[in-house]
């Protein structure tokens, strides 16, 4: 792997705003010529780094390939996939927490004459070890598009999603009931990059958490 950039995939998004914010703080902005380009992949204009833009919940999976030897990703998405990656560092943007959320005069955690209650989310496999650690039985129903429907329409009794200042769920009548989990940026790294690359990577992970440290004294 060594002769190239480390490859450093990130979320499109606000986080990957946030998170080329902090790699130009340790002197890695992106090369002038590829800030407002289509490129698919962006050289940092010191040559130490390429970012990959792709989806969120892509990220780790090109961390766990290799494709990336390293990633920044939200807490929710890691446990949502499980992906064998390392987790060096909470980089503390892109706070949320996962929540149980409901229509404001909904049961829980129980419901009426022993329903089960079904619960529509994104984050499927994390809603699932979280009520079966709860000893609750609840019906999944795996949803893409904008959960908070769900419950409006009759789909589903509640919800489970990210939640940042709770304004999308107060506009459709909905409250949190119940915490999942809190959820900041991660940078990840592969393992067998890791390896190879080990000063490359302490480097990386020394400069950031220097530069975190920094902007939060």
């Amino acid at each position: 792997m060594s002769g190239r950039p480390l490859r450093i995939a990130l979320p499109k998004g606000r986080m990957m705003d946030e998170a080329l914010l902090l790699f130009g703080r340790v002197g890695s902005e992106i090369a002038a010529e590829a800030r407002d380009s289509r490129r698919l992949i962006l050289p940092s204009a010191d040559g130490r780094f390429e970012f990959l833009p792709v989806k969120s919940g892509d990220v780790p999976i090109y961390v766990e390939s290799g494709v990336a030897d390293a990633g920044v990703v939200g807490l929710d998405v890691l446990e949502e996939g499980q992906q064998d990656v390392l987790r060096p560092l909470d980089l503390g943007f892109g706070g949320c927490m996962l929540a149980v959320a409901a229509p404001a005069d909904a049961a829980y955690p129980l419901l009426p004459g022993g329903t089960m209650p079904r619960v529509a989310t994104k984050y499927v496999e994390s809603a699932r070890r979280f009520f079966a650690q709860k000893g609750m039985q609840v019906e999944l129903i795996r949803i893409s598009g904008s959960v908070e429907l769900a419950p409006l329409l009759g789909l589903a009794h509640w919800i489970v999603d990210l939640v940042q200042t709770g304004r999308t769920l107060a506009e459709n009548g909905l409250v949190v009931v119940e915490k999942v989990s809190d959820s900041t940026a991660r940078l990840i790294v592969n393992r067998a990059s890791h390896k190879l690359r080990l000063d490359e990577h302490q480097r990386l992970i020394a400069d950031l958490a220097g530069a975190i440290e920094k902007s939060s004294a």
